[in-house]
């Protein structure tokens, strides 16, 4: 099996030849510590990972219009304010583009046939044209880019609860662009599309599950629809405990469930025999551990991932989140090399526990 091969067998929810290995974004300073001068993607190749990326929410120098280069604030493409944190996603600021219903109405979106994405994806094409690698849209759904035009998570939530009917109206903005992007993507030779949009934190959802039902999981169903119709497959990524939620998700019509935050009742083995043939898995090794652990702390987690998880499969592995800028690439490595020395199918788990 090649990389596109492999990813597609576990989205499909059938076992590869070997446990998958991808990640959501690799920190350029991880990268160029493995791989002096090579970004994530030099990287997925360099150590035969299965999975090539390009984000929707990752913005490069030029593509946004500076505000404060000093303090890094630039204008989105929404034209929300972010803050550039170096190491991944940036946050959102204030004042938000969108206050009330009548900014509501005057907003025009941002056109998804111009999104430097597409591009992106088809130059990872050009270079992987025979599935070498598995080529990997990361984005969103409707959520995320309601939180960039509210200024922040908290207006938003407030929201939810003071006036959900501007929510609704509102999440149509991200979810309308989605659909009419990620088809463009796919055409352009996208194999899968990561929905990274998070709905918990380690306590539960930031919403009551029936207004999940009535305002988001609708959003969620359509960009989904939309990414399955233009023939790709979906990975659904969220932080939090999402067991409220976890039945509607997967109802949507995802085909794999991660990276998942490892909160207690968020283990991906029992998620696996929950939707027996339904769902696939992705993650899960602590980004704390990855972090603060030894290489042998990694083996022995890795280990049990495979032994626990990809044993039952079908699961690819990855960290819990991403491979943010504090892991330490020894730890990345044994992750890594330890999956493609044990992860072969059918997994012996007696050779993993000798």
């Amino acid at each position: 099996m090649n990389s596109r091969d492999r990813i597609l067998a576990v989205l499909d929810h059938r076992l590869p030849d070997r446990v998958p290995l991808g990640e959501l974004w690799i920190d350029p300073g991880v990268a160029g510590a493995i791989l002096p001068g090579g970004d994530w993607n030099d990287l997925a190749v360099a150590l035969d990972l299965d999975v090539v990326t390009a984000h929707t929410m990752i913005y490069a120098e030029d593509e946004v219009e500076w505000v404060d280069r000093e303090k890094r604030i630039f204008r989105d493409k929404w034209g929300a304010l972010q803050i550039s944190q170096h190491d991944g996603v940036p946050v959102p600021a204030k004042p938000p583009p969108i206050e009330g219903p009548e900014d509501l109405r005057s907003y025009r979106p941002p056109d998804p046939a111009a999104s430097p994405v597409i591009g992106k994806i088809r130059r990872l094409k050009e270079k992987f044209p025979n599935g070498e690698k598995a080529i990997c849209c990361v984005g969103e759904s409707g959520w995320a880019p309601a939180v960039y035009l509210r200024g922040g998570l908290e207006n938003l939530l407030l929201d939810f609860g003071l006036r959900p009917d501007f929510v609704r109206e509102l999440l149509k903005i991200g979810t309308e662009y989605y659909c009419d992007l990620f088809p463009r993507v796919i055409a352009a030779g996208a194999d899968v599309v990561l929905l990274g949009d998070d709905y918990s934190d380690k306590k539960g959802p930031m919403i009551s599950p029936r207004q999940f039902a009535e305002l988001v999981l609708p959003c969620d169903a359509a960009v989904v629809a939309s990414i399955k119709r233009a023939g790709a497959r979906v990975i659904k990524h969220t932080d939090g405990d999402i067991r409220k939620i976890l039945d509607m998700l997967v109802g949507a019509g995802v085909d794999c469930l991660g990276p998942l935050e490892p909160v207690p009742g968020m283990e991906l083995a029992p998620i696996l025999a929950r939707y027996p043939g339904r769902i696939a898995v992705m993650g899960n090794l602590s980004i704390d551990l990855l972090s603060r652990g030894s290489p042998d702390d990694i083996v022995r987690e890795t280990k049990r991932t495979l032994a626990e998880v990809s044993a039952v499969g079908p699961h690819i592995m990855s960290s819990a989140n991403t491979i943010a800028s504090w892991v330490k690439p020894e730890n990345f490595l044994a992750m890594v090399r330890t999956t493609q020395e044990f992860g072969h199918y059918p997994i012996q788990v007696d050779r993993l526990f000798p």
